[in-house]
């Protein structure tokens, strides 16, 4: 695992694909390296996408985002008796959130990055809709302007 510089408890900008190609290290809680960023360890992400698929079940609200690199499955508890910090949302936001996540909103998502069965989701902490269409692209340059200034890469890194 990448020892030094980390990002464990703050929302790293990501784009789907990077985040879907992260690397899983056991620990507890788990943590996650990017590909070709040396050093980074990263336990929570934000992404901005569309909703594509949407699955509403009584304990929580599971939905794909997509935002043109690849989708990411994120999942939003409904029911969080106890929260486990003091910055998860109240139940009262939770249920506000789940009715701002519709098909084919444009959504930012921030929220710790879990594993479950084998695959990599966000259990999201908060949505906000974005109503301007150029914040896709901004987050997309963000991205890599952030990659490129706070991360040692490798020169192939955005090939």
């Amino acid at each position: 695992m990448a020892t030094g510089w980390s990002c464990r408890m703050t929302h790293t900008k990501l784009l789907a694909a990077e985040l879907m190609s992260v690397t899983v290290h056991p620990s507890s809680p788990p943590c996650f390296s990017l590909p070709r960023r040396t050093p980074s360890v990263i336990s929570r992400a934000e992404i901005l996408g569309i909703v594509v698929s949407l699955e509403s079940k009584p304990n929580f609200l599971k939905f794909l985002v997509d935002d043109g690199t690849g989708c990411v499955p994120c999942i939003l508890w409904l029911n969080p008796l106890v929260p486990s910090s003091d910055d998860d949302p109240t139940p009262e936001l939770v249920r506000c959130q789940a009715r701002t996540v519709r098909l084919g909103e444009q959504l930012r998502v921030r929220g710790r990055i879990t594993v479950y069965r084998g695959e990599l989701q966000i259990t999201v902490r908060d949505v906000l809709v974005e109503k301007d269409p150029n914040m896709e692209t901004f987050h997309r340059l963000d991205c890599v302007r952030i990659a490129k200034r706070s991360y040692h890469l490798d020169k192939d890194a955005f090939r």
